[in-house]
């Protein structure tokens, strides 16, 4: 069933599957892609402007882990490692929150939030980050910060630009 979705950059997308929209290409992200493979698509979270919150989708639809292929089990931990590397050693983030859920209405996905010294006023552990992820929506989608996200994303795509998924 199709729903609206509206984007940090304020466009409003009418979407059955936003990460079938996004990997397809029907959608393009903020920023523009930060890499791309033939089983994943990794791009700046579309809905909340934090600088570096990347979102490491399938591009097939399916929702759990354990449907991965063999192919993609390793594929998908070498871009989350190298992802990783580049959110600390370009953007200088030192500490990231991963989420997966099955119960998505988007198809598997993981997020890679990065925790930055503002969010601590929204408490110091994982249930911050629902109201951390409400205020960078609410709150963060003025100029000055999406040309820093975006320069973010331009940073991580040039930091994953020498990554070859033939490497595994």
């Amino acid at each position: 069933m199709p729903r609206q979705i509206t984007l940090a950059d304020g466009r409003s997308v009418v979407v059955e599957c936003l990460s079938c929209a996004l990997t397809s290409g029907l959608i393009a992200p903020t920023g523009g892609v930060i890499y791309e493979s033939s089983n994943f698509h990794v791009h700046q979270d579309v809905a909340y402007p934090i600088k570096g919150l990347v979102i490491l989708a399938s591009k097939r639809h399916f929702y759990c882990m354990d449907e991965l292929t063999e192919e993609e089990q390793f594929e998908y931990i070498s871009l989350i490692h190298k992802i990783r590397n580049e959110q600390r050693k370009r953007l200088g983030i030192d500490k990231v929150y991963y989420f997966y859920n099955e119960d998505t209405t988007h198809h598997f996905h993981l997020w890679m939030v990065p925790r930055y010294e503002w969010m601590y006023q929204f408490g110091n552990s994982v249930e911050s980050l629902r109201p951390v992820l409400l205020h960078a929506r609410n709150n963060m989608n003025d100029e000055e910060n999406m040309k820093s996200v975006v320069e973010g994303i331009r940073i991580l795509r040039e930091g994953m630009r020498d990554y070859v998924s033939s490497s595994w």
